[in-house]
C-alpha cells in the first residue's frame, strides 16, 4: 500500500509540475491596449513573442500564466499597433534627397528659395545645386516661376529643383545649357514651357529627363548612407514596411546587400522601375519574396501631376482651356507591360491622377484581367475619377492606392484646377473603399512628409492641421477611424499579398508593433496630431525609442 501510495503522489506531482511549467519566451508585453487589427477588430492586453513573431495573445494574466521571460515588457496602459505600413512611398529618393538636396518643403516665394539655395551651396558646394518640393500653390504668385533670378545668383553653376509632386522641374540657363534644351526640344509626355521664343526653365513630367540625366549620380557610398538615413527617420514616426515605387536593379542589390547584413532591418515592397534590366533579371523569372524583400510588381506612369496641370483629364482643365494635361506614354507602351506582367504573375501599378489617365489605365488593365480575380493590379493615387469608371475597380478587382495627404494638401486649389462637377469624383475614399472593400493608404514622401500620423489625420478629419475647413473637405468621402488604422496596416499588407505575414497583431505573424501614447480610435484632431511614437520593434528587436 505505502509503494502504491508513493506512486500515486509521484504521478500527481508530475501532473502538477507539467500543468505549472511556462514556456520561455523572448518578452512578454502586459497592461497594454493591443489593437490587433485582425478580422474582428479586437482588443488585447498582451502578447509573447517567440523567435521574432507573435506566439499568442490576450490578457495580461492569461499570458503571464503561460509563459515564462527574462525580459516583459510593462505598457501601463499604452497604445500598441501594428508597425505601420506606407503602402505608396519613394524610401530610395526620400533617401538620396537627405544626402544631395535642399528642403524647399513649404516655402511661401521664390525669394525665400534663393535664399536656401544660396546658403546650401555654401555649405555644401558641388557641381550642381539641386533642391526639392518647391511648390507655386504657396505662393501669392501661383504661376510657374522662370530661371531669371537662378541665371542672376548661379550664373555659371546649373541648378535643378524638383517641384513637391516631381512632376515639374525648374532650372536655370546653364543648366539647359548643358542639356542642349532650345525652343525646340521636344518630348513626347512632356513639355518645355517656352515664353517669348525662349525656355523659361520650367520642364514638366517627361521634359524633365532631359536635364535630369545630366546630373552626376549620387555614389554608392552616398546611397548607402542615404538608405540608412531614411530608415532611421522612417522608424521614428513608426514605419515598420514601405512599399517603395520605381527602383533599379542596383538599387535592389544594395538593398538585398544591406538587409543580409543586418543594416537595413525595414521591410520592403520593391516596385520595379520598367527598363529591360529589370524585366530580364526579375520580371521573367516570376515575382520574389522573403522576410524583409518583396519583388512582385511592375511600376509606370499614365499622366502627371494636378498642382502642375500634367494630369492627363478628360475635358479641358477649369482654369487653363485648351490644356488637357499630358499622356506619359502610348497604348502599345502599357499593353506591352500589362501583358508582360499577366504572364509572370506579376503587379502592374500605375500612376493616375486625372480622369482621362484613371480612365486609360482602368481599361487597358480590364483587357487582360477580364472579371474578378486575385491579381491585385493597382492604380496609384485614383485620384480624380469619372462616375461612370468607379465600378470598373470592382468588375476588374483593381486596388485603388491611396494617399490621404494629398487631398489635404490639394484641397485649397483642386477645385480650381477641375471645377465643381468634376471634384465630386475626387480624392473619394468611401467610394473607392466600396468596389472591393479594401485599400491600402500611404504617405508619397518625400511628396508629402513621411508621417504616417498625418496620413491618420487626413483620412479621418479631411483638413488642415489648422482644422480647416470646419467639419472637413467632402467629409463623406473620408474613412472612419478603424479603416483608416487597417489601410495603413493590414490592408497595406495585403496589396503586396503579404497579408499571412504582417499587417496584423496575430499569432505566428512577425513581431512588427509600435506603441503610441494616444489612443487613435477616440483622441480628437489635436491629440492625433499630437501623438508620440513611444517605439518601434521590428521582428521582436526595438528599432526605435523616444
Amino acid at each position: 500500500m505505502k509503494r502504491i501510495a508513493l506512486l500515486v503522489t509521484g504521478i500527481i506531482f508530475t501532473i502538477m509540475t507539467s500543468c505549472n511549467q511556462k514556456q520561455n519566451v523572448d518578452f512578454i508585453v502586459i497592461n497594454a491596449t493591443v489593437y490587433t487589427v485582425d478580422d474582428s477588430f479586437s482588443k488585447v492586453e498582451s502578447f509573447a513573442v517567440k523567435n521574432g513573431k507573435i506566439l499568442e495573445t490576450g490578457t495580461s494574466k492569461e499570458i503571464i500564466g503561460k509563459y515564462a521571460s527574462e525580459k516583459t515588457i510593462d505598457a501601463k496602459g499604452k497604445y500598441i499597433y501594428p508597425g505601420f505600413n506606407d503602402a505608396h512611398c519613394h524610401f530610395n529618393g526620400y533617401g538620396i534627397n537627405l544626402m544631395q538636396y535642399a528642403d524647399l518643403r513649404g516655402t511661401k516665394s521664390p525669394d525665400e528659395i534663393y535664399e536656401i539655395l544660396k546658403e546650401h551651396h555654401k555649405q555644401f558646394g558641388g557641381e550642381w545645386v539641386l533642391g526639392r518640393s518647391w511648390d507655386q500653390n504657396d505662393w501669392e504668385n501661383k504661376t510657374f516661376p522662370d530661371k531669371s533670378k537662378l541665371d542672376e545668383i548661379f550664373p555659371d553653376t546649373p541648378v535643378y529643383l524638383i517641384r513637391v509632386d516631381g512632376h515639374a522641374g525648374w532650372c536655370n540657363s546653364k543648366a539647359l545649357e548643358i542639356a542642349e534644351v532650345t525652343s525646340k526640344s521636344k518630348v513626347q509626355g512632356g513639355e518645355v514651357v517656352i515664353k517669348n521664343g525662349e525656355p523659361t526653365g520650367i520642364l514638366i513630367d517627361n521634359a524633365e529627363s532631359l536635364v535630369m540625366r545630366h546630373i552626376p549620380d549620387i555614389t554608392k557610398g552616398q546611397q548607402r548612407k542615404g538608405l540608412l538615413a531614411a530608415q532611421k527617420n522612417c522608424f521614428a514616426v513608426g514605419l515598420t514596411s514601405v512599399t517603395d515605387c520605381g527602383v533599379s536593379k542596383s538599387t535592389i542589390t544594395m538593398m538585398e546587400e544591406m538587409q543580409q547584413s543586418n543594416e537595413l532591418k525595414m521591410r520592403i515592397n520593391a516596385m520595379l522601375n520598367p527598363s529591360e534590366e529589370n524585366f530580364e533579371t526579375f520580371v521573367k523569372n516570376g515575382p520574389r519574396k522573403s522576410d524583409r524583400l518583396v519583388i512582385n510588381t511592375i511600376k509606370i506612369y499614365a499622366d502627371g501631376a494636378l498642382g502642375s496641370r500634367g494630369a492627363l483629364m478628360l475635358e479641358d482643365y477649369s482654369d487653363d482651356p485648351g490644356n488637357k494635361g499630358l499622356q506619359i506614354a502610348d497604348q502599345e507602351y502599357y499593353d506591352k507591360v500589362c501583358k508582360l506582367a499577366y504572364e509572370n504573375n506579376y503587379i502592374v501599378a500605375t500612376h493616375c491622377i486625372g480622369d482621362g489617365g484613371n480612365r486609360l489605365m482602368l481599361d487597358t488593365y480590364g483587357k487582360y484581367l477580364e472579371g474578378k480575380n486575385d491579381r491585385r493590379w493597382r492604380i496609384e493615387h485614383s485620384q480624380i475619377i469619372h462616375p461612370e469608371d468607379f465600378d470598373k475597380y470592382g468588375k476588374y478587382s483593381i486596388v485603388p492606392s491611396i494617399q490621404a495627404t494629398h487631398c489635404t494638401s490639394d484641397m485649397p486649389w483642386a477645385e480650381e484646377r477641375v471645377g465643381a462637377e468634376r471634384i465630386k469624383g475626387a480624392y473619394s475614399y468611401q467610394t473607392l473603399l466600396l468596389q472591393n472593400g479594401w485599400l491600402p493608404n500611404g504617405t508619397d514622401f518625400p511628396v508629402e512628409n513621411i508621417e504616417p500620423i498625418f496620413t491618420f489625420y487626413s483620412s479621418v478629419f479631411r483638413t488642415d492641421h489648422n482644422g480647416w475647413p470646419e467639419g472637413g473637405w467632402r467629409i463623406e468621402e473620408g474613412l472612419t477611424r478603424e479603416q483608416t488604422l487597417r489601410s495603413m496596416t493590414i490592408w497595406a499588407a495585403k496589396s503586396s499579398f503579404e497579408e499571412n505575414e504582417k499587417g496584423s497583431i496575430e499569432p505566428g505573424k512577425f513581431a512588427d508593433f509600435i506603441i503610441l501614447d494616444t489612443d487613435l480610435m477616440h483622441a480628437n484632431p489635436q491629440e492625433v496630431l499630437n501623438t508620440k511614437i513611444e517605439s518601434t520593434w521590428i521582428n521582436g528587436e526595438k528599432v526605435f525609442e523616444m
